[in-house]
């Protein structure tokens, strides 16, 4: 309305140049129409786009050749009504292969003693996918020349912020950690403990999930723009679990730190060749009993912490960000009114004494055995809410079964004779004689097998969902897979 009525106050002023004005157009456009295409374009469109501003006093018409860009192929919405009788079909098995692969990735390792490869793959139910992970090699902290190889999986929930952020500094952050170990000497040879790893692994945790929210904090209280304040307060506003594994080759050691309710498990082959899952972490959760233990210690006074698996509504017990489990009741209720954070989790849930999460990591360190062949599955809950620690251990055991033995061994989809098949009929869980191997990703293999394996019709059917309703059938699903001293796999 403004730039319309500056318009008509000039044109009662100044006669009319509209001739003028539209013979300077016609002869600009008859001149580049003799220029070659390249050239012609872009100077054509600027001459006539400074003589319609310079007559922008005169003319109120010129508003249009000014600002307008509109299209003149008004999209036509006449067709026939659709006979949903014979509407679209759910995922075809070449695209259940190709949805569960699209984020698949498979390195062989060759500079690494002890490492041959790993496998990845993620399927999303969310959208975006608030699922992240890690994967590669960094400089040994002992400065010594060698490299260190690390992998995680960022379980995000409340948005993808937080896994977002874990997924490019938590493994920098670890590591400048590491490097500030001193080491001691023993036979004149440098030496440093595990438990001296483990205390600068957790140091780096808790590092990084601080500067999260001195970050957010700090910006909140700043002078920034609204929108870089939002940007900063993200990260600390949502939360991410994170599993994260580094290996040292020249003393074959992984060491493993859970934040969270991902799990990491080794499977280490028998004589007999079969295989044992050894535990590398525990799910951090309000049904981990020396988890809810842990709680009531720290906060005394409050008996209704957890109820019914959760803590104060949220499933695990330790977590990177989460402010609304760590941050006092009052700088909750500052941040909701000023940034449209998170509502307080009053007067729902009795917070008192916060913080009721960490970010420390549980620690394991295990000895790899170079005269054993083993592998190492990380997941993100996705998977494990349907299958147990020795099946996954076990599906990969059948896994390298028949690569070594030549090459993958396809299983035929079973033909179902009983008639339509629903989700009420058949388990949620994943069950052995679903089982199937047709992938050449042992990440790939574990998802098709934690969504229905051979069984077509219910693996379409959860794949045939998009969110949010996916959401009641599956769960982000991120899984790594890491093999150490496997016999011929490299040439697989």
């Amino acid at each position: 309305m403004l730039l319309l009525s500056l318009s008509k106050t000039r044109l009662g002023r100044v006669p009319p140049r509209r001739s003028n004005l539209s013979t300077s157009i016609r002869t600009l456009r008859a001149r580049a129409a003799t220029r070659p295409f390249s050239t012609r374009n872009a100077s054509s469109r600027n001459s006539i786009k400074y003589i319609a501003a310079t007559g922008l006093a005169s003319s109120s018409a010129l508003v249009w050749l000014i600002t307008s860009s509109a299209r003149d192929d008004v999209p036509c919405l006449e067709k026939p009504p659709a006979k949903y009788s014979s509407a679209g079909h759910g995922p075809s098995k070449d695209q259940v292969t190709s949805i569960i692969s699209r984020e698949a990735y498979s390195y062989l390792v060759r500079n690494i003693p002890g490492v041959d490869r790993y496998d990845g793959a993620q399927i999303a139910s969310n959208s975006p996918c608030e699922d992240q992970f890690v994967h590669g090699r960094f400089s040994s902290p002992r400065n010594d020349g060698d490299q260190w190889m690390a992998w995680a999986v960022l379980d995000g929930h409340a948005g993808r912020q937080t896994a977002d952020l874990l997924r490019e500094e938590l493994v920098p952050y670890v590591r400048n950690s590491l490097g500030q170990v001193e080491p001691s000497y023993h036979q004149k040879k440098r030496h440093v403990p595990d438990e001296a790893v483990q205390g600068a692994i957790t140091r780096g945790f808790l590092d990084l999930d601080e500067a999260i929210f001195h970050r957010a904090l700090d910006a909140a209280r700043s002078n920034e723009p609204l929108q870089d304040k939002v940007d900063k307060l993200l990260p600390a506003f949502s939360g991410s679990c994170a599993l994260l594994s580094l290996y040292d080759p020249a003393t074959s050691t992984l060491h493993v730190a859970c934040t969270g309710d991902s799990r990491a498990v080794l499977g280490q082959q028998r004589a007999d060749g079969t295989w044992e899952a050894i535990p590398l972490s525990v799910d951090q959760t309000g049904r981990n009993e020396e988890e809810v233990a842990r709680l009531y210690r720290e906060h005394p006074d409050e008996d209704k912490i957890v109820k019914d698996g959760r803590v104060l509504g949220i499933m695990v017990s330790r977590a990177f960000g989460d402010g609304r489990w760590k941050w006092p009741l009052e700088l909750q209720e500052e941040l909701h009114r000023k940034f449209h954070g998170p509502a307080p989790l009053t007067p729902r849930y009795d917070v008192r004494t916060p913080p009721y999460l960490t970010a420390e990591p549980v620690v394991t360190t295990t000895k790899i055995d170079p005269t054993r062949s083993s592998f190492l599955i990380m997941a993100t809950d996705g998977m494990w809410d349907v299958m147990s620690s020795h099946q996954a251990i076990n599906l990969v055991g059948d896994w390298l079964h028949a690569q070594q033995a030549g090459g993958k061994k396809k299983q035929s989809f079973p033909e179902l004779t009983n008639g339509p098949v629903d989700f009420g009929q058949v388990s949620e869980r994943f069950e052995d004689a679903r089982k199937t191997v047709q992938d050449d990703n042992a990440a790939v293999h574990l998802v098709r097998n934690s969504l229905g394996g051979n069984h077509h019709e219910l693996i379409a059917g959860r794949l045939a969902y998009g969110p949010p309703h996916s959401r009641y059938l599956r769960d982000d699903t991120t899984v790594q897979v890491v093999f150490f001293n496997i016999e011929n796999l490299r040439k697989q």
